[in-house]
């Protein structure tokens, strides 16, 4: 293991956030899960006990007979936001003056930084790049992303689990927002500690080399199988991005159908929201892993192939 290498990389000013965040996920997640699991201890124990939940405040701490049933925002709440303001902002001085800004020269156009890295927000899309075509990486994709995050809400027809922490009720929307959220963040990890000069893919701990040549054939899938020619190529893709689909769509529908609470939120869902939940989910959440896999297990770089696009 080259822990000298493996600290130039974690220590620079801009891959402080990166760092941060393979231990503040964790931790905040853990936080959610665990008062979630206690939010639904809650519910089966008033579910048990009709007479109980006729009385109880639904809080997973005992209510005590002097408390106020409402509380007001100040200072409850404005307190707690205000220090967390200024725990914020003195964490963000104290790392403004210790560590100093990532800046370098002016752009030289007969130089070029290797590995040549966008910034840690960046790097997701740009580690896209190298299992899809430019502008599927750039343009289709963020959009898929953002235009489903704004869709999810409207095509959620489960009435619980809203205002506080839950796994029990929202089981689909947890476990889809996780899985989504968990693949991003090692998209950015694999392109800051994995990706070295070159875009080469080194594991964490070895010698970034600028000399090292990888000789790494990437085929594509009608090719492979020995369809050479258009429009059988294309014909070919669909027909495997097809199969695909209809296969993810059924892992999607057995998820979300698994138990009978599920299959009572199923059957609030109009086929509107469900054929644009499964397209989403597909399209974002299964397709990038599936690439991801095929191409670094298989070095299979495209499945279709058609003079306008590649997938």
């Amino acid at each position: 293991m080259d822990w000298g290498q493996l600290w130039t990389i974690a220590s620079a000013p801009d891959n402080v956030p990166i760092v941060a965040l393979l231990f503040l996920v964790p931790f905040f997640t853990w936080m959610g899960f665990k008062q979630a699991r206690a939010n639904d201890r809650l519910a089966e124990k008033l579910e048990a006990d009709p007479a109980m939940a006729k009385t109880h405040h639904r809080k997973t701490w005992p209510w005590k007979p002097h408390w106020s049933k409402e509380v007001h925002v100040w200072p409850f709440l404005l307190r707690v936001e205000f220090l967390a303001t200024i725990i914020v902002t003195v964490l963000l001085f104290v790392w403004s003056i210790t560590l100093n800004a990532p800046l370098e020269e002016p752009s030289n156009p007969n130089l070029t930084m290797n590995p040549s890295k966008a910034p840690w927000y960046f790097l997701g899309l740009q580690e896209m790049l190298v299992y899809f075509d430019p502008w599927i990486a750039g343009v289709v994709m963020p959009t898929l992303i953002i235009i489903g995050l704004m869709a999810f809400p409207y095509l959620d027809s489960n009435p619980l689990g809203v205002g506080y922490y839950t796994w029990k009720q929202r089981k689909v929307a947890v476990g889809a927002f996780c899985w989504g959220f968990v693949m991003w963040i090692s998209l950015i990890v694999i392109g800051t500690f994995i990706r070295g000069p070159g875009w080469v893919w080194f594991w964490p701990g070895t010698t970034w080399d600028h000399n090292a040549a990888v000789y790494e054939v990437n085929r594509d899938l009608p090719v492979l199988l020995g369809i050479k020619t258009q429009p059988w190529q294309a014909v070919f893709g669909l027909v495997v991005v097809g199969a695909f689909y209809v296969a993810a769509g059924l892992l999607i529908h057995l998820l979300i159908t698994w138990s009978k609470f599920e299959k009572k939120i199923f059957e609030r869902t109009t086929m509107l929201q469900y054929l644009v939940f499964q397209f989403f989910a597909i399209s974002i959440l299964l397709s990038m892993p599936v690439k991801l896999l095929i191409r670094q297990v298989f070095r299979i770089k495209y499945v279709l192939l058609t003079p306008w696009f590649n997938i």
